[in-house]
Formats: C-alpha cells, sequence, structure tokens
C-alpha cells in the first residue's frame, strides 16, 4: 500500500512512514534533551566556552522541541504530503545546528557531527534527488555560518578547510545512506511480495488438500498422526483430534506403516477401519522435512469397486442389450414347439425332460425381461405414492398369488408414509425384496416384515423389508447387489440388482442393513420434490 507524497504525485510506501516516524521520534528526543540541558543547567552545555553565554538558548530549544513535536504528530496522524513534512524537518534541523556551531564557536565545537546524523537519517527516509537537496542546504549553511564568522573576525583558513570536509562529508552520507535505504526497501518489498505468494500458494495448496477426495495424514516417524485432512479424518472416523497413534485407527495400518519404516517392499496397504466401516488402500510417501515426516494417502476401496462394477455394467448392459432381442425370437420358437409336444403322450421320461427344456425357457425369459428392464430404468414417471393406501392391497395381491398364508407378512405404517417414486418401479422393488424375504423366511407367522417410517431427515421415509431367516452370510454381502451373483440353484441373480437400480433411478437408495439374524433391506426415499 503507497500514500502520495509531496504535492500527491510521488509514491510513499508504509516502509517510508515508518523510517520518517523513527526520524521524528528521534528529533523529538534530541529536542528534549537540549530544551533540559538549556532550563535546568544552561552553563553546562558543551558548546559554550567558559568565557560565553547566550542567552538566546533557551529560547533556541523551546521552539526546536516545540517543531520537533509538530512533525512527530504530522508523521503519526497526517499521512499525506510526506516529502514536505521531511524536508521541513532537515531544515529546522540544519537552521538550529548551525546557530548551536555558530555560539559554539565553529566547527571545531563538534556540533557538526549532529548535521552528519540528520542527512543520514533523511537519506534513509527521503526519496531521489531530494537527498542531495538536503546536503546541499547543509552546506550552504555551514559555509555561510564560516563566512560570517570571517567577516566578524579574522579570516581563518583552518575553519573554511573544517567546514569543506564537512561539506564532502555531507553529500557522502547522503547519498551513501540514499543507496542503503533502496537496497533494503527493494529486498523488503521482494520479501514482502514473496511472503504473499508463498501465503497464496499455501492457501491454495490447503483448500486443493481440504477438497480432495482422497485422505492425506502426515505421519511422525513413531506413527503418530501429525496432521489430517477432513476427508482422512473422515475415512479413519477421527474428531479432529490429531497426535493420534495410526495403530489405533486400525491395527493392519499400524502394521502396515511399521513395515514399510523397515524398509519393506510396501506398495500399498489394505485396512479395513472399525470407527468408520471403511476399507482403505493406503500409501506411503517419505519426504525431506527435518523430521522426516512422512505422507499417508488414504484411497476408499468403495469407490475404486464402485467405478471398476460401472465399467463392468456398461459393457455387460451393451452386450446384453444387443443379444436380448436376438435370443427373443428363438427362445418363443422354443416355448411354443415345446407347448406343442406337451399334447403328446410319450411316457413319463419324455415328459420330464420336455419339463425341463421348458422351465429353462422360462427362466431364460425371464432374465431377457430383466436386461430389457434396466435399459428402460432411466425413463421413470415419479409420483407422490401414499403408501398407507397402495402397500396393503399390494400385499394383499403379493399373497394371494404366491399362495401364501396373511399372517405370514406383518404390515407396520408410520409417520408420513408418502414416497416420491415411479409405481411400476416400485411395484417391481416390492416384488423383489417380499420374494427375497419370503425364500429365506421360516414362513411362520410375522415371519416377513414390512414397517414404514420417517426418516432421520425431515423429508425422507424408511421402507424396511425384514425377515427371520439365516441373514447374509458376511463374505455375501459385498457382492449381494452385483449382477448375475445368488445363492440359489434357479436364482438368476438379478432380482436385487435391479431393485437397486430402479430406485437408484428413483433418486431412492437400497441398502443391506444390520448383521444380527435375518436380512434387513432398507429403501431410503423422498417425500417430496416429485415435480
Amino acid at each position: 500500500m503507497s500514500k502520495p507524497g509531496a504535492g500527491g504525485n510521488e509514491p510513499f510506501s508504509d516502509t517510508h512512514w515508518i523510517s520518517l516516524r523513527y526520524f521524528s521520534l528521534y528529533r523529538l528526543a534530541v529536542a528534549g534533551l537540549l530544551f533540559v540541558t538549556a532550563l535546568v543547567h544552561p552553563s553546562a552545555f558543551p558548546v559554550l566556552s567558559p568565557y560565553q553565554s547566550w542567552r538566546y538558548l533557551p529560547l533556541l530549544a523551546s521552539l526546536y522541541l516545540l517543531s520537533a513535536l509538530v512533525a512527530v504528530l504530522l508523521a503519526y496522524r497526517y499521512r499525506r504530503h510526506a516529502n514536505w513534512q521531511l524536508t521541513a524537518s532537515v531544515v529546522v534541523d540544519v537552521l538550529v545546528v548551525t546557530l548551536l556551531i555558530h555560539a559554539g564557536g565553529g566547527l571545531g565545537s563538534g556540533l557538526g557531527s549532529m548535521l552528519l546524523v540528520t542527512l543520514a537519517g533523511a537519506g534513509l527516509v527521503g526519496q531521489g534527488r531530494l537527498v542531495l537537496l538536503y546536503a546541499a542546504v547543509a552546506t550552504i549553511a555551514v559555509l555561510f555560518e564560516q563566512t560570517l564568522r570571517a567577516l566578524q573576525n579574522d579570516l581563518d583558513l583552518v575553519g573554511f578547510f573544517n567546514a569543506g570536509v564537512f561539506s564532502c562529508a555531507f553529500f557522502a552520507v547522503a547519498v551513501s545512506a540514499r543507496l542503503l535505504a533502496r537496497r533494503v526497501i527493494a529486498n523488503e518489498a521482494l520479501a514482502r511480495q514473496r511472503g504473499v505468494d508463498l501465503r497464496n500458494q499455501t492457501l491454495i495448496s490447503q483448500r486443493v488438500i481440504e477438497a480432495m477426495q482422497d485422505g492425506v495424514l502426515v505421519l511422525r516417524r513413531d506413527g503418530r498422526i501429525r496432521q489430517s485432512n477432513p476427508r482422512a479424518r473422515q475415512l479413519l472416523g477421527l474428531s479432529g483430534v490429531n497426535e493420534v497413534q495410526v495403530a489405533d485407527c486400525s491395527p493392519q495400518l499400524g502394521e502396515g506403516f511399521v513395515a514399510w519404516s523397515r524398509g519393506e517392499n510396501v506398495n500399498a496397504v489394505l485396512a479395513r477401519i472399525a470407527g468408520s466401516g471403511f476399507e482403505l488402500r493406503v500409501h506411503f510417501v517419505a519426504t525431506a522435512t527435518s523430521e522426516a515426516d512422512v505422507l499417508a494417502f488414504l484411497e476408499d476401496m468403495s469407490d475404486l469397486r464402485e467405478q471398476a462394477r460401472q465399467l463392468k455394467l456398461a459393457s455387460l448392459g451393451r452386450l446384453t442389450a444387443s443379444i436380448a432381442h436376438e435370443i427373443r425370437n428363438p427362445l418363443s420358437a422354443i416355448s411354443h414347439a415345446g407347448e406343442l409336444m406337451r399334447e403328446e403322450r410319450r411316457g413319463e421320461m419324455h415328459d420330464r425332460l420336455l419339463r425341463i427344456i421348458l422351465d429353462n425357457a422360462q427362466r431364460l425369459d425371464r432374465i431377457v425381461n430383466d436386461v430389457l428392464e434396466l435399459g428402460r430404468r432411466d425413463r421413470t414417471y415419479r409420483e407422490l405414492i401414499d403408501l398407507g393406501q397402495t402397500l396393503p392391497l399390494f400385499v394383499a395381491e403379493y399373497l394371494a398369488k404366491e399362495n401364501m398364508p396373511p399372517e405370514v407378512l406383518r404390515l407396520e405404517l408410520s409417520g408420513t408414509a408418502k414416497l416420491c417414486f415411479d409405481r411400476s418401479h416400485f411395484h417391481q422393488v416390492m416384488w423383489n425384496l417380499l420374494g427375497n424375504a419370503l425364500r429365506h423366511s421360516r414362513r411362520l407367522a410375522a415371519s416377513v416384515r414390512l414397517v414404514v417410517k420417517n426418516g432421520l431427515q425431515e423429508d425422507h421415509i424408511e421402507l424396511h423389508v425384514i425377515d427371520d431367516g439365516e441373514g447374509v452370510d458376511e463374505a455375501c454381502r459385498e457382492q449381494i447387489f452385483e449382477p448375475f451373483f445368488t445363492t440359489r440353484h434357479r436364482g438368476t441373480g438379478l432380482g436385487l440388482y435391479i431393485a437397486r437400480e430402479l430406485c437408484d433411478a428413483n433418486g431412492a437408495q437400497l441398502e443391506l442393513q444390520g448383521i444380527g439374524p435375518g436380512a434387513d433391506f432398507r429403501l431410503l426415499g423422498r417425500a417430496v420434490g416429485c415435480q
């Protein structure tokens, strides 16, 4: 930030203003000492000879102190016309010191060094050719004082020689101080700019690290977490607390870090975090910091699996969509021929083989229909479904078609009981979930429970399909929604996969909850926003 200088045209930086204030404070200190000496014990003033006393000394010291005080107030309160303020201060100093030199008997009194200090300070603060002006003013004042002394007394050549030496010293000190000030200001400006660049780079780096989808940890050599970004704290289940051992988050992660620290060839560590439930892949990278910290990059394996699944499904979708239509025509011919052959009675073996053909033809037809249904998942017509009216009718229809007693399935409705969903998609999802639950249940009273309640968020609703079967094996939980994965001999492996895909198309989530006996499939959807 810069301010206008003399005339409001020349820039005057904050550094110059600080220097001007220090220079003004120095002048105030000198003026104060001169005033106290002149007022309390004027005979002790060293410039006066034992045979001479100057009665105007208290007045001069008072005026000098007043001018110095005004200069300090201006430097702190009035940040304009800095060069004029500096010039006035230098002129006053030259005038006062010249009068003291004259009263003290010339340059031999030693007061000429005060002008050197003044010019040095002005050289550090001043700008451009003004520094040479200050040296010229001091030179003219000293030569004028020496000429006046020569006119009043006898000509003193030694005095003129001393005046010439001081004049050269004035210019040398002023120019040297100016060159030194320019270098200092340039270095300070460079340091300030580098500080700004470093701060900007730090802010950008910090923002990038905070927004990264991967977690980043800074580990000490003993395994303590020194720093972490928000994503890393989420993956590790930390509540913003650093200086914890990485082994406390996951024993696998701690063992991997120890193995990497020993120099073992550890490319990546797979670790499951108990606190958050994430499965991570961790890479360790050494740094060249003074404390030899280690960077750990945490990658969520579920994201990688989801990417791989999407790639697999995309290729699978292209393949199945291209052959599904080609399969339906010969499949229809096989089914039709089988129905015609059923009318012929050629013995028990013939009937058994024919039944195998027709059953498998029906199974292939279901698979083709399911695959074609996936191609229409994006064509949704969502509406607000009143579950209090829809579910009782749907349950009654399903139980009647499957020839199941009504007491096997219990419906529990509470809360809003309204769901934003495509109606045909909703019927297919519920048909798949109820069919899966009934197959794995014990088929006793209330073996399957259909629970509807409000979600944790105000505009969400939860629909649970719960059975009392053996539940889903831990090894199968991550594959249960994958296409063509089934534990049933005659299953297609597409029911749960299609159900979840249809939920995704309607902005809902389908997930398997709990690890206890039985299975609990939760459909989490919205009760608003169907436009």
